[in-house]
């Protein structure tokens, strides 16, 4: 397009009847001819200028397939953005005093096609092309031909050599992590045959967008890669979407975005370039009528975890605790990089197994799980008979070799069924079946996704199944282990049904047995009596682990292990022997009975004695309403008995 003779013409045009403004006009035209004053080179850095930004407009027509007439409309929006006179002619052009953004008819005007409503609503209307890759917008209230035309600024910034994306679309984009999986050869050949989207089915951690950037790295084209999970909560989906469709399109890159069960499926459809979605639901037929290419991503074998973790951790790649991880590629980049750093901040000679899970906890912790933050807990905090501690450790040695299992055959998932591991904690209260629930998520470096039962009972029928349903989804699209504690309040046995009451709450329990058999995360039950569970989730449950009152070994184990570290009256020893063979508590209120001495010894500015420790006990015995214990020797402390 002649940008400055359709200008002219449209200057001399106006000049011939008479017009008031044409002298300011003809001035302006002059200085876009000869380039601005002020600009570095004079008129051959114009020149260059405007060169490159030709060469710019022109990658746009090619990347985003428009036509002659709709790369003209984009160079006059252009043409008020990129220079001062550019914006005085068009508004004065578009009938202002002053400068403006020139309206939709001068845009038509100037591009040689038809001034009327028919070609108007052709080439802006909303299912345009220009409109509909997001490239302009017509502002205003009036009808079409009087709205201004107005490019967008992402846009704007690209024709004048601004390569970096807006903040909102840094913010979510990601690193390519691309891996050779089972699937990648049909997501190449849907690339190849220019689908327009691919549904990536990722499921419990599958490596999706890994998948799909290897696809691309095959073909040889770039990619960009990008989380909507890592969205602004202040921006709306619907324009992240925007941004990063418009950005790909910008970058003549495939679009590879994850979470994009976020988004209306609609959506996709807006891309000039290729789009992998990569999403933990599989594609619903009743979102759209056009049915993508649909491929299922697997889970990361702790062989190919391992050839990641080398490059960023060296030796200590190598390490069981840290390729077993359930970690995507993209997250195994983010955590390694966050674990190097910080233990080069830390002084560390090498990153630890200890160190990675702590950086593996950062990042899965979400805004929107509701999760213990305080420091991790670990095998050597939980105080336990032989025989629980053993069905712990065989747990977790389940979760970290599940996917070993898995690469093997369906011997999980047969019959529809998930890879999930379900485990029930039962026993009194205060034996450490939350500790150990949270020692399984941090020994993963997963987090703790704890059900709140007051958020999820709802007296309206079916809302209880609905947030049940949120509790599953979010903590399968955050990579946290599933606690429901006191969980017979909601897996409690199936009734006779004798009343409408009856049914609905049947009907709650039937949804649970359901869903926990299509869960792939770990889920965690907590009761106190495990006879008050149905008994068609005992075979559901891979682990049914009970944690009994600690005996009198366990308790001598608890108190030493409270105690250890703490600085203690050399006058007044505590008597251990006494403690764990009178105070018949469980570990939770020995850890409360040392918690109340250490305060009382800190308030009196002196060392733990066992002076504390009685009182302490005395106190939790009344509190529980029980006896305090007596017979105790008399204490080595002058004066105290």
């Amino acid at each position: 397009m002649d940008f400055l003779g359709a200008c002219a013409t449209a200057t001399a045009r106006r000049g011939e009847t008479g017009w008031a403004l044409a002298d300011a006009a003809d001035a302006a035209l002059a200085v876009l001819g000869h380039g601005e004053r002020g600009t570095a080179g004079g008129a051959d850095g114009a020149d260059r200028t405007q060169a490159r930004g030709a060469t710019r407009l022109d990658a746009l027509h090619q990347r985003f397939g428009l036509t002659a007439v709709e790369t003209a409309l984009l160079e006059v929006a252009a043409a008020a953005e990129q220079s001062v006179a550019g914006h005085l002619l068009l508004g004065l052009l578009s009938g202002d005093d002053r400068p403006g953004r020139p309206t939709v008819a001068l845009a038509l005007e100037l591009a040689g096609v038809g001034v009327d409503a028919r070609s108007a609503h052709r080439r802006l209307g909303p299912r345009a092309a220009l409109v509909r890759y997001g490239l302009v917008r017509a502002v205003g209230a009036d009808v079409l031909l009087s709205r201004r035309l107005v490019l967008d600024d992402r846009v704007a910034a690209y024709l004048a050599e601004d390569d970096v994306p807006s903040r909102t679309t840094l913010s979510m984009l990601l690193d390519a992590v691309p891996v050779e999986l089972e699937g990648t050869d049909e997501v190449v050949a849907a690339l190849r045959a220019d689908h327009g989207l691919v549904w990536v089915h990722a499921p419990g951690g599958g490596a999706g967008a890994a998948m799909a950037a290897a696809a691309c790295a095959r073909l040889d084209v770039p990619c960009l890669v990008a989380d909507l999970g890592r969205l602004d909560p202040s921006v709306s989906v619907e324009d992240g979407v925007a941004g990063l469709v418009l950005e790909a399109g910008l970058a003549g890159s495939v679009l590879i975005v994850l979470g994009a069960e976020r988004a209306r499926p609609e959506q996709w459809g807006h891309a000039a370039v290729p789009v992998c979605a990569v999403s933990s639901d599989p594609w619903d037929p009743g979102w759209s009528g056009d049915l993508p290419v649909t491929v299922l991503a697997p889970r990361l074998s702790v062989a190919q975890r391992q050839e990641l973790w080398r490059p960023l951790l060296g030796e200590a790649s190598t390490s069981r605790e840290i390729t077993t991880m359930p970690l995507s590629p993209e997250q195994i980049v983010a955590v390694g990089r966050h674990a190097t750093a910080t233990a080069a901040v830390n002084g560390e000679g090498r990153v630890s197994a200890e160190r990675v899970r702590h950086s593996a906890r950062t990042l899965s912790r979400g805004r929107s799980v509701r999760a213990n933050a305080s420091s991790a807990a670990t095998l050597d905090d939980l105080v336990l008979p032989p025989a629980a501690l053993g069905e712990v450790r065989r747990l977790l040695d389940w979760a970290r070799y599940r996917d070993e299992v898995v690469a093997l055959g369906p011997l999980h998932g047969k019959g529809g069924k998930g890879i999930g591991i379900c485990a029930l904690f039962s026993g009194p209260p205060g034996t450490g079946k939350t500790l150990a629930a949270h020692v399984i998520a941090d020994s993963l470096g997963m987090d703790l996704y704890q059900v709140d039962l007051s958020s999820i009972v709802d007296k309206y029928i079916g809302e209880t199944e609905k947030n049940l349903e949120k509790a599953f989804v979010e903590a399968e699209a955050t990579n946290a282990v599933l606690f429901f504690d006191e969980a017979d309040a909601l897996f409690g046995s199936r009734s006779a049904v004798n009343d409408a009451k009856d049914r609905y709450a049947n009907q709650e329990i039937a949804y649970l047995l359901q869903r926990m058999e299509q869960f792939d995360g770990i889920t965690v039950l907590a009761s106190n009596l495990r006879g008050n569970l149905d008994p068609a989730f005992a075979r559901r449950l891979h682990f049914m682990v009970a944690f009994p009152d600690p005996d009198v070994d366990t308790r001598r184990r608890l108190w030493e292990h409270h105690l250890a570290g703490l600085d203690l009256d050399p006058a007044d020893p505590i008597d251990v022997d006494w403690l764990c063979a009178t105070v018949e508590m469980a570990g939770r209120d020995i850890r409360n009975m040392v918690l109340a001495a250490v305060y009382s010894a800190v308030g009196e500015s002196v060392p733990l004695g066992m002076r504390h420790v009685d009182d302490a006990v005395r106190r939790e015995h009344l509190k529980l309403g029980r006896r305090p214990p007596t017979g105790r020797t008399k204490s080595a402390v002058p004066g105290i008995r």
